[in-house]
């Protein structure tokens, strides 16, 4: 899963800017397949089971959030010194 070995503030940045890419129209790293699987049960409470099943997730941070726990997001921070 997530990298472990990412600070909190490499996490947030990282996330951060995948989200600003996605938002600014960058080519999604997961499937919408994977995406309408993945936020299903918010997709139905917010459109209902029939539209659910062609309704996409528009979030660019839920987006960001769910490539980077997929590992999907492909950028390479130097490591952090302890």
């Amino acid at each position: 899963m997530a990298n472990e070995n990412h600070t909190r503030f490499e996490r947030a940045r990282i996330i951060g800017a995948r989200a600003l890419q996605i938002g600014m129209g960058a080519p999604l790293n997961a499937s919408e397949e994977e995406l309408r699987s993945a936020f299903k049960a918010e997709l139905i409470s917010l459109f209902g089971v029939e539209e659910a099943n062609i309704r996409f997730v528009l979030d660019p941070l839920k987006i960001a959030l769910y490539e980077y726990e997929h590992d999907m997001i492909p950028i390479d921070t130097d490591p952090h010194l302890d």
